[in-house]
């Protein structure tokens, strides 16, 4: 597929000025940015804007990724469960990806006809690096006729030699679901959230739950010990955080589960404050769609989601370059489909958003 080259018009100061407005009421403003940084901004969510639609293209963007991505030019915003489902229904062509490689192979390998460009191609994932396709095959070797439940943040070739794919917001159900015909069940590659099924599940690891020992490098750093001082320093605070992080931190906090499931609970709780114990982008996110509730911050930068920016994506609609293209092989894509759609036939059955 040739890469086509397109080029978007300058806004005029009418169109600048109006744009910049938009991007202040919808939070930009109230995230602290200053009125000429959120000019430069428009600047270029303009031109996206314009241009995506000429080119018949489409912004799915993870909660992770900077605000005024997600607030600027993002047509969907989602977890990586949501995205995945929603590229795929997308009549789009192409499809520029605001995210990180393991979610952008996931779309190329559920819309194969689409092109799918990586904004930034060297985006990558701690967890998905964590672990290759062969240690998957050595791990079913190991442990014969257990299958291999697989979260969503691995590369397409460790999906490919996987029984089903899950998120950490249907990994309970999902796994529940495994247990009902086995007595073991493989699950790779988070540790962190391993241990925590585990417990939930009542399973021991190393022997009922074969638990890989990969781990994000944003959520393996945050400190338990640290909880009881921010319920003193912020009486009633609810301590919301994600499952990837160790079960020392999960098992003194007040809420555990996915990015879509720590902002449902924001929304249908009354608290004087929340913190949300993850990257940082879910803060800005949860600031702008709540304005009128209080966040307290504890948490971390992905350097890999925060490699995506405006100018980046304005690149990737109007001169891609041949990095920015993600492919699947097509042996491999079709061998991934597989545990992703059995994701979806479970997580649905199982009464999962």
């Amino acid at each position: 597929m040739a890469v086509k080259e397109a080029r978007a018009p300058e806004p005029s100061p009418s169109q600048t000025e109006q744009e910049a407005q938009r991007l202040s009421d919808r939070g930009l403003a109230g995230l602290g940015w200053r009125d000429e940084e959120v000019e430069r901004a428009a600047r270029l969510t303009w031109k996206i804007n314009v241009l995506k639609k000429e080119t018949r293209a489409v912004i799915p963007a993870h909660v992770y990724q900077r605000a005024e991505v997600l607030i600027g030019v993002a047509d969907f915003v989602a977890d990586s469960y949501k995205l995945a489902k929603l590229c795929a229904q997308s009549r789009a062509e192409r499809v520029i990806f605001c995210g990180v490689r393991f979610m952008a192979e996931t779309a190329k390998v559920l819309s194969p006809e689409k092109e799918v460009l990586l904004p930034a191609p060297e985006a990558g994932c701690s967890l998905s690096e964590s672990i290759s396709a062969a240690q998957v095959r050595e791990l079913k070797r190991r442990h014969p006729g257990a299958p291999v439940a697989t979260y969503i943040n691995t590369s397409a070739a460790v999906k490919a030699e996987s029984d089903v794919i899950v998120t950490s917001a249907n990994a309970p159900k999902i796994l529940r679901k495994l247990y009902e015909k086995n007595e073991t069940v493989i699950f790779v590659p988070d540790r962190m959230m391993g241990l925590n099924l585990a417990r939930e599940l009542g399973k021991a690891p190393g022997k009922e739950l074969i638990v890989w020992d990969g781990s994000c490098l944003v959520h393996d750093n945050f400190d338990a010990a640290s909880v009881e001082f921010y319920r003193k320093m912020y009486p009633g605070v609810k301590i919301l955080a994600h499952f990837e992080c160790s079960p020392g931190l999960t098992s003194v906090v007040d809420f555990v589960g996915g990015t879509g499931d720590m902002m449902k609970f924001v929304d249908e709780h009354r608290a004087p404050s929340y913190m949300l114990i993850t990257e940082c982008g879910l803060g800005d996110l949860a600031r702008t769609r709540f304005p009128d509730k209080a966040f307290v911050p504890m948490c971390r930068l992905c350097p890999h989601m925060k490699a995506t920016d405006l100018s980046r994506v304005l690149r990737a609609l109007e001169r891609p370059a041949a990095s920015q293209r993600v492919e699947v092989p097509a042996f491999l894509r079709e061998r991934a489909r597989r545990p992703i759609e059995r994701m979806f036939e479970l997580a649905e059955d199982a009464g999962a958003a």
